[in-house]
């Protein structure tokens, strides 16, 4: 992730506080985000906050969103484990500018920026 741009990345993990996996999974997302200062990572329970999932169905825990600031690029779901994620975000940044998630990832993306930022 470039450090100097003005606009940082977001991972977004779309959860659910019944789902033990996320349980599990939080202290490894939020020691991620310790290790990845330079981007905003973001915690959604889409029970709890179902506005910002919108009509997106979530299906299978953990579900990631992954932005570059401004366009989503990555949507769906991820091993929960902690170098899956690192080298998602690698590979996303190694792309630079590669293919958007699509609409509704722009979409979710655009609400959780709006609620979270």
């Amino acid at each position: 992730m470039d450090e100097s741009s003005s606009t940082p990345w977001w991972v977004v993990c779309l959860c659910a506080q019944w789902c033990g996996t996320c349980r599990d999974y939080r202290d490894v997302f939020d020691a991620l985000a310790q290790e990845h200062p330079e981007a905003r990572f973001a915690w959604v329970d889409i029970e709890d906050e179902s506005e910002l999932a919108g009509d997106l169905e979530v299906e299978t825990f953990p579900t990631l969103l992954i932005a570059d600031g401004t366009r989503a690029l990555f949507l769906g779901p991820l091993l929960p484990q902690a170098g899956v994620l690192a080298r998602l975000l690698a590979s996303l940044r190694a792309a630079d500018g590669g293919a958007s998630a699509g609409p509704l990832a722009q979409t979710v993306f655009e609400r959780v920026r709006a609620a979270r930022g």
